[in-house]
């Protein structure tokens, strides 16, 4: 007797239902979906980190601010007077200093020179050799300064003294340029303008004010 053999079947799934090729094109666009919605989240991500990072690099590192210029201590060496004559004869020390210290780039200047006058007029004047100032810092320069009354014609030079307060400014202009990160460079002109005022009687400075 011939044997029966049962015809092959395929399985069926698990959960009794079969998917269907159109279910998984929709599957496949679906999944296409998403990975596109997600590139596009990437994509707006890194833009907006790029322009907050642009952002803050210009308000910071690529701004680009004006060195400061201004005189340091005073040390007085001696100090004479004569209020009925009237004069003065005076020597000190200071520091120049070069403030570089808000740039994120080195501050290159040229030669100048520092004006010390007495209402206008001038009593002496004292080179600065060109330099530069590097990023984020500050340099010194000492001085030493010799001041005579002799170029002073003021009618009230002689009650200053009597007054027993002399004061004198100090100006000055640096002309240079910031170079930030080797690729931009901005000129960048700092001005001196300082006040000091000398106490007569104890023969040293009662203050010293820049800006």
């Amino acid at each position: 007797m011939a044997e029966k053999t049962n015809p092959a079947y395929p399985l069926a799934p698990s959960n009794g239902y079969t998917r269907s090729d159109g279910e998984s094109q929709l599957s496949a666009d679906e999944l296409k979906r998403k990975k596109k919605i997600k590139l596009a989240i990437y994509i707006t991500i890194f833009v907006v980190f790029q322009i907050i990072v642009i952002t803050t690099m210009s308000l910071t590192v690529m701004k680009v601010k004006t060195p400061r210029f201004r005189l340091g201590n005073i040390n007085v060496e001696s100090f004479v007077s004569d209020s009925a004559a009237p004069s003065f004869d005076t020597k000190f020390t200071t520091q120049i200093k070069i403030k570089n210290s808000a740039n994120w780039g080195s501050y290159k200047f040229n030669a100048a020179n520092i004006t010390f006058q007495h209402q206008g007029a001038t009593l002496a004047v004292i080179d600065i050799a060109k330099g530069k100032a590097g990023w984020l810092s500050t340099i010194k320069r000492n001085a030493e300064v010799s001041l005579k009354s002799s170029a002073i014609n003021g009618s009230n030079f002689g009650s200053e003294l009597r007054s027993g307060v002399l004061t004198l400014n100090s100006v000055g202009r640096l002309n240079g340029k910031v170079a930030i990160m080797f690729i931009m460079k901005k000129k960048k002109a700092a001005n001196m303008n300082c006040t000091i005022a000398f106490d007569v009687a104890a023969k040293n400075v009662k203050s010293l004010h820049c800006k």
